[in-house]
This record gives structure tokens, sequence and C-alpha cells, in this order.
């Protein structure tokens, strides 16, 4: 099938990768010409495990291009994906205006039957939208699906490839098996294609990262407790796990949720139920209960320095908002970099893959080192915000003898409580008992 992909992120470069790889002639449009230029020459432009070798093979054998060009890719494809930003506007709405801009271009553009996909993340009625802005524009025959995205970055492939479930949200029976055929390889082994209303479609979406949130926020508050209480988050864990209606998964305890979905989709959700005078307690409590938990280890480091920190050093592992990506979009570790500095300490940090997106942001305000043990040198504390296998199983007198003193602040849980007292440590984590 002929395929056309707007936007190159995260989702649309995955999303016409992949496709590619089942035998579909794809062309994805982006308006950046440098990006353009560097993918039409193999380079990826993002961090992705697995992406690399799919982009590179696919353009080998001519069934991934790119272009600039819109002109190029309406006459190239007969099922048009919409992957462009949906960021979170002043208000929390979600930002439409790539959205709509693109679909008014398509609208003044298309000659012929068109099925148009917003697989970008968007707010219940957004394909309704779509279709209006075109229905002003042209008078030639079209449907608007709403396919909704279950990408976990750092597994973006695997998830698409291998999908649990893919939704189709149309009323459309010819647009229908038009999206039932391409997505046909990547369900062989039985996984269902859900077809429904584009409402419900575009709403699965925000509902599953919301209730994702709200787990992960969850966990957060038991954590939180448990240190008041002098239980162990680790345990608790444990136990509620293994009940089969909870589920061992988004249990883990730390400081917050980031990235490009969970922040932006709750907000965007929380105002959408205000926008039809619903009030959505639980999601106002999760976003109240992330906002803190972002830097809830500064208290911690400011009371083990006597709230005196002016003039520390303190190095961070990890700045990625998770492992296995280089987003560092509402990443904890950034919220930690910008109130440390705020309070009069210097930074040293190391990540293996967010390095470069971090240089962008803060320039030269902070040291960046290539090594995660070289990052320790001289710094009063260090600071672990991202669970990086690398940081798993460290040379602990390595980072004693680097270290001015052996103090570990873990935003991830990573050691446990009991190794790191043996280690001679002050170690501090979350919804667990300090060490000394």
């Amino acid at each position: 099938m002929k395929i056309l992909v707007i936007g190159t992120g995260y989702v649309g470069l995955v999303t016409g990768t992949c496709l590619a790889e089942t035998g579909n002639n794809v062309l994805c449009i982006d308006i950046d010409e440098e990006k353009v230029k560097q993918m039409q020459q193999g380079v990826v432009p993002i961090y992705e495990p697995h992406l690399d070798i799919l982009f590179q093979r696919n353009i080998k054998a001519g069934r991934l291009k790119f272009s600039t060009v819109l002109n190029e890719g309406l006459q190239h494809g007969d099922i048009i994906f919409l992957a462009l930003p949906t960021p979170e506007d002043k208000d929390g709405s979600a930002d439409l205006s790539y959205v709509l801009g693109v679909a008014k271009d398509i609208g003044k553009k298309i000659k012929d039957y068109k099925v148009i996909v917003d697989k970008s993340t968007v707010p219940v009625g957004t394909a309704d939208k779509v279709r209006e802005v075109i229905l002003n524009e042209t008078s030639v025959e079209f449907d608007v699906v709403s396919n909704p995205e279950f990408l976990r970055e750092g597994f973006a492939v695997d998830d698409f490839l291998k999908p649990e479930r893919i939704i189709i949200g149309s009323r459309s029976k010819r647009a229908i098996t038009l999206m039932q055929k391409l997505y046909k390889p990547f369900v062989r082994s039985g996984n269902p294609i859900l077809i429904m209303d584009e409402r419900s479609a575009e709403l699965t979406k925000y509902a599953a990262n919301a209730f994702l949130a709200t787990k992960i926020t969850f966990m957060n508050e038991i954590a939180n407790f448990c240190e008041k209480v002098g239980a162990d988050v680790d345990k608790v864990r444990v136990g509620i796990g293994t009940d089969s209606r909870i589920g061992k998964r988004f249990l883990f305890p730390g400081i917050g949720y980031g990235g490009s979905c969970f922040p932006k989709d709750v907000k965007a959700l929380h105002k959408s139920g205000n926008d039809v005078d619903y009030k959505f307690n639980i999601l106002n409590a999760v976003i109240n209960v992330n906002d803190v938990q972002k830097t809830i280890l500064i208290p911690r480091i400011e009371t083990y320095f006597s709230n005196d920190i002016k003039g520390k050093k303190f190095a961070i592992w990890g700045l990625a908002f998770k492992p296995e990506t280089d987003d560092i979009r509402e990443a904890p570790a950034i919220y930690m970099i910008e109130e440390l500095l705020n309070k009069g300490t210097s930074i040293s940090v190391f990540d293996p893959e967010a390095m470069d997106n971090v240089k962008k942001k803060f320039k030269n305000k902070i040291e960046y080192f290539q090594n995660m043990y070289e990052v320790l040198k001289n710094a009063d504390a260090l600071i672990i915000c991202t669970e990086w296998s690398i940081f798993r199983t460290p040379d602990f007198n390595k980072i004693k003898e680097l270290l001015k003193q052996p103090v570990i602040f873990d935003g991830r849980n990573l050691y446990d409580v009991e190794d790191m007292q043996k280690e001679g440590f002050y170690y501090s984590s979350i919804g667990r008992k300090n060490v000394n």
C-alpha cells in the first residue's frame, strides 16, 4: 500500500519505518529541511532501540523515503497519517494548530479519495474538527480515522510490530477495510483490531495514559506514607502486585513520571473535562502529586547538609525521563537541576543518551561527562534520576573514592537498603528507610 506520514517525531518515524518493514511504500514528510536531508542519508534523528536497523534497511530497499513537499506526498499516499505535535497549551489543553493547519492544506490539495488518520494523541472531537476543516476546502471524497498509538519510548519498535491491540475509530466501511488490510500483518498472533467510533478511540488513548499515570502516582503516595510509618514500599509493592486485579507493572515508586505523553495527556484530559463542566478530581490530584514528587529529594538533600547547600557540588546519573530514550521532556532530572541551580549549587551530569538534549537546554550552566564515574569526582553527593541498567551494579568502592563523602540520593530505588548499609553509604531512597 502507498502510505504518507506527515511528521517525523517519535510516533511518525516509528510508524513510517515499521509500515515500510511490512512491504508498504512509505513517504514521510517534514518541514525541517536539514532533518529530512539527514534522514535521506540514512541518519536516524532520534534514539530508539532497533529503529536504526529497520530504518536503514527500508531506505536501501526503496520502501522508505523522505521529503519536505506536501504535494509530492499527497500524490503518493492513499492513507495519510497525521503524526504531528500536539503540545500542551497555556491552559493545559492540547494545541491542535499543527494538526488542523495540515488538515487545511490537505483539503486544498487532494484530488482523489484519501483516508486521513489521526495518529497523534488528540482530544475527543478532533476527528470531527479535522473532517470539518477539510470539508471547507474540498468536495473530494475522504474519510477521517482515529488510530491512536500505544508506543512506549524505548520499546516503540516492538510495540508497533507486536501490538497488544490496534484501535480503529471510524464509521466508514471503506476506511475500516483499508485500515484492517494495512494492519493485518501485525496481528497474526491473534491480538485484536478493535473497531469503534472516532470519539471513543480518541478517549481510549487519553484514558489509558491517565490510568497508568494514576497508578504510578498512587504508588508514589504509598511510598511517601511508608516513610512516615516505617514500612518498606518494596515489600508493599510485591504484596499488592501479586493480586491479578492490580498487576505488577507501574508499581515502582520514584520521583514522578515525565516524558512527552503522561504529563501532557493527563492535563489535556483534565482540561477536556473542564470544557464540558466535568471535574476530574482524581486527575487533579495526580497532577499535583506528580509536580511535588519530581523534586521530593531536594528537602532531603537540604536536611542532610544542614540546610546549607549553596556552593555544594552534586553529580547526577540519568537525565532522560526513562531508560532507553534520549527524551528529556518533563524529565524529573530537569526539574532537579533547575531547583539545585537556583539554590546556588554546581551540577555535573551523565546520561548514556540524553546529554546532547540537555546541553541544548542548560548549555554551560552545568558540567557534562562522558563517563559515569568521572562525573563523581569531588562531588558532595550522587543523585540518581533515571534507572539505566548500567547504574544497577556499579563499583561502589570507586564511587566512595571519587565522592567527597559516600552519599547517594536515589530517586529510582536501584539498590538494596541493607547492601548499601554494608557498603558504608548514607543512602536515601523512595519509600524505604534511610541508612547511614
